[in-house]
């Protein structure tokens, strides 16, 4: 090789850097949290990127339909810029959320996997299958895994994701600015202990700067309880992602009316969660100025679902809409429905 080759590569090796670093400063500069709701028809998936490009997917979505939830993915991942998932956290071991690992790492390479630990509902069944099959993909040695326990940081740059459930465990004590007493604790049902994986869910606090948002995978009604009685030990939220799909086993009115929640996220299907007491539990929760639906809920009907502009897929559709969430350091942020295109802005409490 010439020298005069030779220096041409390296100048084109050193601008190639360069463009690479413009890239990651101006999206450094935007200095937004982008979070993609991916419509997995009624089961989770959930992407995060931060301002210095790493990226967080919370579940993967059913397995088979032809890699139709590992497209959705990938497609979703693409609009966000990047081209990887750095980190995937699964919740817990139920088909709908465990189910798309094998499908997801075909179609996007994968670094860290995430979860609560080994599987806890032995039901020789549906939920041992998913769990074996991601064993599999953990077998390979390709990925990294981390376990994780309440009061964890997770090693995302960018944000700030603490554990707040896993395996059963909650966090100990309140979060910097929660732990006063919770009101509305009083005269909620308390339930049974729950023995299925659903109480097992790792769910996680995203902070970024002033932004606050919650995601408890399925966490049932007797650990919400456990988590905010006598004593709220999450505080106020600007988003909850309304765990469990919108299912009655989950979301409390003791849970959902303290956390204050701006604005509330219902992963749900046409007819896989969306309860109508869910429904109505969050839209009459204190401070929410709209609750956004992947779906339009069956069950719910016109009397219980959201307005039609705030849900990504009306009824009787299945186009994959999704739901786009940028937050902003301030604490401001913007809700955007795919569908139509159009987004709603939250502006900063001051």
């Amino acid at each position: 090789m010439t020298t005069m080759l030779k220096g041409f590569l390296r100048t084109v090796a050193m601008f190639a850097v360069m463009g690479l670093f413009a890239s990651v400063g101006a999206s450094a500069q935007t200095g937004k949290l982008k979070a993609y709701f991916i419509d997995v028809e009624g089961g989770q998936s959930t992407l995060f990127v931060t301002p210095a490009r790493e990226s967080l997917l919370i579940d993967t979505g059913w397995p088979g339909n032809n890699f139709r939830d590992a497209d959705r993915i990938a497609a979703a991942a693409k609009l966000a810029g990047v081209s990887r998932i750095d980190y995937v956290l699964i919740t817990h071991f139920h088909d709908d959320h465990v189910g798309g690992v094998p499908q997801l790492v075909a179609r996007i390479p994968v670094g860290t996997f995430i979860d609560h630990g080994p599987n806890r509902e032995l039901d020789k069944g549906v939920t041992e299958h998913g769990y074996a099959e991601y064993q599999k993909v953990l077998a390979t040695g390709k990925y990294k895994h981390i376990v994780a326990r309440p009061g964890d940081v997770l090693p995302i740059k960018g944000m700030t994701a603490t554990v707040i459930s896993a395996d059963g465990d909650l966090i100990g004590k309140a979060l910097p600015g929660a732990g006063q007493a919770n009101s509305f604790c009083k005269g909620v049902e308390t339930r049974p202990a729950d023995e299925t994986e659903n109480a097992r869910s790792l769910g996680v606090q995203i902070t970024f700067e002033r932004f606050k948002a919650v995601d408890l995978g399925d966490l049932t009604w007797d650990k919400e309880m456990e988590l905010m009685c006598p004593v709220n030990k999450l505080g106020r939220m600007d988003v909850y992602v309304v765990s469990h799909h919108g299912w009655l086993q989950s979301s409390s009115p003791a849970f959902v009316d303290a956390l204050h929640a701006r604005v509330a996220i219902m992963d749900n299907g046409e007819k896989k969660g969306g309860s109508t007491p869910v429904l109505q539990t969050v839209a009459k929760a204190p401070g929410l100025e709209t609750l956004w639906q992947l779906h339009y809920s069956a069950e719910g009907g016109s009397a219980n679902n959201t307005a039609a502009e705030y849900i990504a897929n009306p009824q009787g559709t299945d186009a994959g809409n999704f739901i786009e969430l940028t937050a902003a350091g301030d604490g401001s942020f913007d809700v955007m429905n795919s569908r139509t295109k159009a987004t709603k802005h939250y502006a900063a409490m001051r």
